[in-house]
């Protein structure tokens, strides 16, 4: 399932170059990716946390293919992928669209750790849902 948000570029995220700052990217995607966990996963990050879970990041993977600038208005798109090797890990596959042109792509790789540590798993909730997701091949 596709999850999709529109978002217009701020003024404050444009370079000297007159396009929007490299380090913007990510930012946008994580305002989808968040809305993503809640609307679809029903996981919400700050109940969670009061609760010792924790969402964190591993690690991603970003593509840059095109540049946004002032005033543009785009989509972020944020699909559920599945571990290849069953970890307890998933993976959130997002681009930055505009015009049905690739702006950004990217790969977030995600796991729940308790706030007190411990090792990395996936609640209950997830796994149910990551079942019927496909798995990420690459």
């Amino acid at each position: 399932m596709e999850y999709i948000k529109e978002y217009t570029v701020k003024p404050e995220h444009i370079d000297v170059q007159e396009i929007m700052d490299g380090l913007y990217y990510p930012f946008y995607m994580e305002y989808c990716r968040h809305d993503f966990i809640k609307d679809v996963l029903g996981f919400s990050l700050e109940e969670e946390a009061k609760k010792g879970v924790n969402m964190v990041l591993s690690q991603y993977t970003i593509q840059f293919v095109r540049s946004l600038k002032k005033g543009d208005t785009f989509t972020v798109t944020c699909e559920l992928f599945a571990d290849k090797s069953e970890k307890p890990q998933i993976h959130f596959q997002q681009k930055i669209m505009m015009n049905n042109k690739v702006i950004t792509k990217a790969v977030f790789t995600g796991t729940c750790v308790p706030a007190t540590g411990g090792r990395p798993f996936l609640p209950e909730g997830i796994k149910e849902k990551l079942k019927s997701a496909p798995v990420l091949e690459a």
